[in-house]
């Protein structure tokens, strides 16, 4: 039951920067080629963290890496839907990095197809990257830090639509996202106790190339003008959030749906 309760020190510690308590910390970040994932790799080696930072898009991964600050970072090329090798990577990963503090579930992979067209090759590689990947990570990072004794951080992506419903041929990928907010809740309650906290970030309409894939310019447009903010949010704006459920800041949040969209969405 170590990490559960705030040790003496951090009472005492004053500093309330936003990524207090991840200096020198192990983060775990997938989909870190490029938007959501690359912001929150780029923001958590900011805070002082070792980032491994993991997705399939090796390319990426490299132009990401020059722009992660500070040392000791992994780039690891990794197809999450090869989930039987989840356990050797989280394995190989904290060996290399010799601590591992936080896991950011970030990469995710759509296909839009209209209701009758989803077949099961779609169902399977959305449910498999989106839903059964981030479980398993979960899972192997959760006992990872468990065992460690000090307390750790999941923090798992949504989506907006786990809420309104499906748009524009997202039901397959919606229901997967829907499934992460009822299984941040378990294991929230499962390693809770332990200090390990799980949350989920559920963003809104984000500037990235998954949220311009398939879609009409003018439909992007027309949404982001109903945000009360009248705009998309930006990748850095989601990934800020990240950081302060990964400090010690949020050290009484647990099990919670951070909701991230300007006010597209209220709840």
């Amino acid at each position: 039951m170590t990490g559960a309760t705030p040790s003496a020190a951090d009472r005492r510690d004053h500093s309330w920067h936003l990524g207090a308590g991840l200096e020198g910390r192990g983060v775990i970040v997938t989909g870190a080629a490029s938007g959501i994932g690359r912001a929150i790799a780029i923001a958590m080696a900011t805070a002082g963290a070792r980032v491994a930072a993991i997705d399939r898009d090796e390319t990426g991964l490299l132009s990401t890496l020059p722009e992660l600050p500070g040392s000791g970072h992994l780039p690891v090329a990794f197809d999450l839907s090869d989930t039987s090798a989840i356990p050797q990577l989280v394995a190989s990963v904290v060996e290399r990095l010799g601590d591992l503090w936080a896991l950011a579930n970030v990469a995710a992979v759509l296909r839009r197809r209209s209701l009758d067209e989803v077949n099961e090759e779609d169902w399977n590689l959305q449910m498999d990257v989106n839903v059964k990947a981030s479980f398993l990570l979960s899972r192997e990072a959760g006992n990872v830090m468990v065992a460690a004794g000090g307390g750790g951080r999941i923090i798992n992506f949504s989506s907006m639509a786990w809420l309104t419903g499906p748009f524009l041929g997202s039901d397959a990928y919606v229901i997967g996202k829907a499934g992460i907010v009822t299984m941040t809740r378990g294991l929230a309650r499962s390693f809770g106790p332990h200090g390990v906290l799980v949350n989920t970030i559920s963003p809104g309409q984000i500037d990235t190339p998954m949220q311009h894939l398939d879609n009409p310019p003018e439909l992007s447009e027309r949404t982001a003008a109903q945000c009360p903010l009248g705009r998309m949010g930006r990748p850095e704006e989601v990934a800020a959030v990240a950081v302060f459920l990964a400090s010690r800041h949020a050290s009484f949040v647990n099990g919670a749906t951070i909701n991230v969209s300007g006010g597209l969405v209220m709840y």
